[in-house]
């Protein structure tokens, strides 16, 4: 028993030699015959390191920080194994630059953004970032307050409710790629109009959610609310905001996705030289394909640290709701 313990770290000591040795042997000169070797090494890595994640995530430790350091591991050594497969496979059979760029090509190119930082200078990725991302804050705040006051005003009156969801579910439908060249054309070529395209995404998910969020309360609760003489608004502060809650951050959740993706879909019909949907678009007109990977990689990023953050919100928020005591446990 004692030496099952020590499984995993053996395990994962020796699925981090072999990729050393398949990494190492990618540079080698005599790479492509050594291709079934470093073949061998990567599959046998990628197979114990699976191994070192299916025990890690079996076991149950009692300390909530040996929990999130157990989950931290599966989640990074996860991803890195992904790397570690597309750079092991692309370059031992010679996969063409312009259809799929290795991970340290990427990475080259955030090599060199941190390289200009150092040198007191904005890299692009930093400055196309700081663009799209100013859209997409402001839209997403000004989508997501409008959805939530509407919902409240579609809530008190009948016919605003019965008039708005419908125009709701045809608005949802609409393609991206039709509006955001009219909100170019309304509002300009710069953040302004990529974010009027952000506000259109984000303005109907927060209305539905938050409609159906405020008529989760139970009808026992509503009762007991009436016992106690409480008004409108007194019902819609104590008891129906409060259980409309897990709905509204579920479309905050959805929205940040769909921020990110309106503003920089919105970029390609026009913009500034700067923007990460502009830098997508020339930069693969230019078989700038490496610099591509590094723009969709900051965007991945950038959306789950947004994402991540509004995950945060609601858990401090909703810490009563049962799924939330179910994550804690």
């Amino acid at each position: 028993m004692r030496a099952s313990r020590y499984e995993p770290a053996i395990a994962a000591i020796a699925s981090i030699g072999l990729a050393a040795y398949a990494l190492s042997a990618l540079g080698r000169p005599d790479m492509v015959a050594m291709r079934q070797p470093i073949l061998a090494a990567a599959v046998l890595s990628w197979l114990l390191g699976w191994w070192v994640n299916v025990r890690l995530s079996a076991l149950d430790p009692r300390s909530r920080a040996a929990r999130i350091v157990r989950d931290l591991y599966v989640a990074a050594s996860f991803g890195l194994y992904l790397l570690f497969l597309w750079e092991v496979l692309v370059r031992v059979f010679q996969v063409p630059f312009i259809l799929l760029p290795p991970p340290s090509a990427i990475g080259l190119r955030f090599a060199e953004a941190h390289q200009q930082i150092l040198q007191g200078t904005t890299p692009v990725l930093l400055a196309d970032l700081r663009q799209t991302f100013k859209a997409v804050l402001i839209g997403f705040l000004l989508g997501c307050g409008a959805g939530f006051a509407a919902a409240i005003l579609a809530d008190r009156f009948l016919f605003l409710r019965r008039g708005l969801m419908p125009i709701g579910n045809m608005v949802s439908a609409l393609p991206i790629i039709g509006v955001a060249p009219i909100m170019v054309i309304w509002f300009g070529f710069d953040w302004p109009s990529k974010a009027a395209v952000v506000v259109v995404m984000t303005f109907f998910p927060m209305l539905v959610n938050t409609v159906a969020g405020l008529a989760a309360s139970g009808h026992m609760e509503r009762d007991l609310m009436r016992t106690y003489a409480s008004g409108y608004w007194q019902t819609l502060l104590k008891l129906r905001l409060p259980a409309a809650m897990p709905f509204v951050f579920n479309a905050l959740k959805i929205n940040s996705t769909l921020a990110l993706i309106g503003a920089i879909v919105a970029e390609f019909f026009g913009t500034p030289v700067v923007g990460m949907g502009f830098r997508i678009s020339t930069e693969v007109g230019r078989m700038n394909i490496d610099m591509v990977w590094a723009e969709i990689a900051v965007a991945a990023l950038a959306g789950s640290v947004f994402y991540g953050a509004i995950a945060l919100v609601e858990r401090a928020v909703t810490f009563w709701h049962p799924s939330m005591r179910g994550s804690r446990a």
